[in-house]
């Protein structure tokens, strides 16, 4: 397993990270334990959760599983998204965020939170609310690290403002959507984070499963996230999308890889990003996932995957910002 640092905090994780939404839903118990174990040997030691997930029962699930090594690993939560009937479990307010997070610790039966997201932009709530209440978390020990989860660069960048402004703990992670087929966080969001030396957990490597090699013109299996939620059908709706997952599929192949291991490497070889996170239903899709580790990613090689897809286009409309004399440009 590789290493690496998280940001400025100085907190080694491995290079691969494992979600945990799968747990209690798609994998059961047996199964969470089966996969957690199965990582642990590959070395990881960085878990994604959120109290979201299946109705805080991953919380537990991954709770219980960490108790014979809980120093030894790095966990993560989200709050943001209602947790209950009151119309108040929900949001960045203060109110919500103090009691999602008592209750998340409470589920993972721990003392603290090691990087506790925002799961998104609140634009209903002051970012000053939501950061005060995560600023009041860091001096109590409950939380180590504020982190933003799905925050657009100028979102992002505000919060790390706010909190130098106010001596507040800064953000130290971040957590976007990335993968080959979803490659607008190139443009700002990951240039941003190397600027500001942010950890960086892409989440949907695979695209919801769209380049795991199941997926192309006119192949869908018979379950799996986009065949039965309309969130992931709503964002890859697109027809060049399968024909992108087609090429890559067909790339991976004549490379001798799987292609749910060579969309992983891909993600994973960005020089903003810390650990991809892997879902996995079984410990058969994670240890085809974990593969991405053997993969020499090269250079030369991403460029040529990169290809495969559409590059989104720059931040802003000179186009000739692409080109590596654009400083001489006027």
């Amino acid at each position: 397993m590789i290493y690496r640092f998280l940001g400025r905090t100085g907190v080694e994780v491995s290079a691969l990270c494992l979600g945990t939404m799968t747990f209690g839903k798609e994998a059961d118990e047996a199964e969470s334990a089966a996969l957690f174990a199965f990582s642990r040997e590959a070395g990881i030691n960085f878990f994604d959760c959120a109290d979201l997930y299946a109705g805080g029962l991953s919380e537990e699930i991954l709770g219980r599983l960490i108790r014979g090594c809980r120093d030894q690993v790095v966990i993560t939560s989200k709050v943001f998204f209602p947790t209950g009937e009151d119309v108040n479990a929900r949001g960045g307010s203060r109110l919500h965020v103090r009691a999602a997070c008592e209750a998340s610790l409470r589920r993972l039966g721990t003392d603290r939170i090691d990087i506790y997201f925002i799961h998104r932009f609140d634009g209903r709530t002051p970012l000053e609310e939501t950061l005060e209440a995560f600023e009041d978390l860091v001096r109590q020990g409950k939380i180590l690290y504020p982190a933003v989860s799905n925050f657009a660069a100028w979102q992002a960048q505000k919060a790390l403002g706010l909190a130098a402004l106010r001596g507040w703990s800064p953000i130290r992670a971040i957590q976007p959507m990335y993968n080959l087929i979803k490659r607008q966080a190139e443009s700002e969001i990951l240039p941003m984070a190397q600027a500001e030396a942010l950890g960086v957990m892409p989440y949907s490597p695979l695209g919801g499963g769209l380049l795991s090699g199941k997926y192309g013109v006119g192949r869908k299996p018979g379950s799996g996230r986009l065949t039965e939620h309309k969130i992931y059908q709503a964002r890859y709706r697109e027809a060049w999308v399968y024909e992108t997952a087609d090429r890559f599929t067909e790339y991976a192949r004549n490379m001798g890889v799987a292609p749910a291991a060579l969309a992983v490497a891909w993600v994973a070889a960005h020089p903003a990003v810390t650990a991809p996170i892997l879902g996995a239903r079984s410990v058969e899709q994670l240890r085809t996932a974990v593969a991405a580790l053997d993969i020499p990613m090269t250079p030369e090689l991403r460029a040529s995957i990169s290809a495969l897809s559409p590059e989104p286009a720059p931040a802003t409309d000179r186009s000739e910002e692409r080109t590596p004399d654009h400083f001489l440009v006027r």
